[in-house]
Formats: structure tokens, sequence, C-alpha cells
């Protein structure tokens, strides 16, 4: 067991030195890479806040996403009391592009937020919205490990805890799920009755 976590390990290692940018990087690219990994998570609470505003028939696959996203970060720091994966500037492998806490590396927050929404939506058969998220991840995920902050295993890791969030969310859904979106239909009602009033958002 002790020889085969080693194995991963040094594969873990040398796929990051692959990606890792160099000290001869182009600084252009390094500022692309950087806008990727940084800005693009921006994306995922305003999808989701169009999708619930001005989009009544997307609201349940919205809040299915985003509980899918809450459970998988649940797991994500449940994983990081028992294991503490150092990031790769932590053991001074590679090159750091970007300033990051010294915490535990795996499963990659980031990777978990892209992985749960884009799996949600694959597995719902929103294909295409699914499949361009997906996209937007993977270029998340190259980022952070180009930029030095990941490993790869971190952001395969964050894949396989939204899949499994994603089933924890299918069996509690069967039980709860209508009663939850009739709650938050009722607060929606309540909270936005000036602008569902005045047709700025949609009731």
């Amino acid at each position: 067991m002790v020889e085969k976590m080693e194995i991963s390990e040094a594969l873990n290692q040398a796929l990051f030195l692959q990606i890792n940018a160099g000290a001869e990087t182009s600084p252009v690219l390094i500022s692309i890479a950087m806008f990727i990994a940084v800005a693009l998570i921006y994306l995922i609470p305003l999808a989701l806040l169009v999708a619930w505003l001005w989009l009544p028939a997307q609201r349940e696959l919205a809040v299915k996403a985003s509980l899918t996203c809450a459970i998988a970060l649940g797991l994500g720091q449940v994983i990081t009391l028992f294991w503490q994966h150092p990031r790769p500037f932590m053991i001074g492998l590679g090159h750091t592009w970007l300033a990051h806490a010294a915490d535990a590396s795996f499963p990659s927050d980031h990777g978990i937020v892209f992985a749960s929404m884009a799996l949600t939506l694959l597995l719902t058969r929103k294909l295409l919205p699914g499949l361009l998220l997906a996209v937007v991840g993977i270029a998340v995920a190259w980022s952070r490990i180009f930029l030095g902050v990941h490993f790869p295993f971190d952001m395969l890791g964050a894949v396989a805890v939204s899949l499994l969030a994603y089933v924890i969310l299918r069996l509690l859904w069967s039980r709860k799920g209508t009663a939850l979106m009739h709650a938050l239909t009722a607060v929606h009602g309540w909270l936005m009755a000036l602008p569902i009033s005045k047709g700025w958002v949609r009731p």
C-alpha cells in the first residue's frame, strides 16, 4: 500500500512538473493563466443568480447544482481533516506564480466548484452547457497547476468528490427536493415581492 502511494505521488509530481510554468515562461501567458485561475470562478455565482431570478424553469437545476457543490466542498473539508496533502510550493517543487495560503491541496476547491456544477448539468442531460462549463473548469484546473498552487491529482480528486456529492444529492433530493423547492419559491416570492411586481425579476 505504501509503495503504491509512493508511485502515485511520484506520478503526481512528474505530471505537475510537465504542466507547471518555468522561469522562462512568457509574462503574457502567466497573466492569462492568472486571470483564468482567479476570475472565472465568479461566473458560477453569476450564472446561478441569473438562473434563479430570470429563468424559473432552471431554478430546480440551479438549486441541485448549488447543493451538489456545497456537499462536495463539505466532503473536501472532511478529507483535509484526515489528510493534509501539501501544495507544490510547500515542498519546494516547481515554480509558484500565484500567492496562496499554505493549506492542504487535495482536493481542489476551485476544481470542486466547476466539477460539481458541470457534472450536475451533464448528469441531468443539459449537455451543451455542461460541456461548456467542463471546458472552462478544465482551463481553470490547468491554470492553477500551471501557476504552481495545485497538483494534477488535486483536480482529479475534485471530480471524484463532486461525483460522490451528486450521488448523495440525488438520494436526498428524492425525499426532500419538492418540499425544498416549494419553500425556496415561497421565500423568493416574499423577499422579491416589490421587484416581482415591477417586472424586474420573475415570480
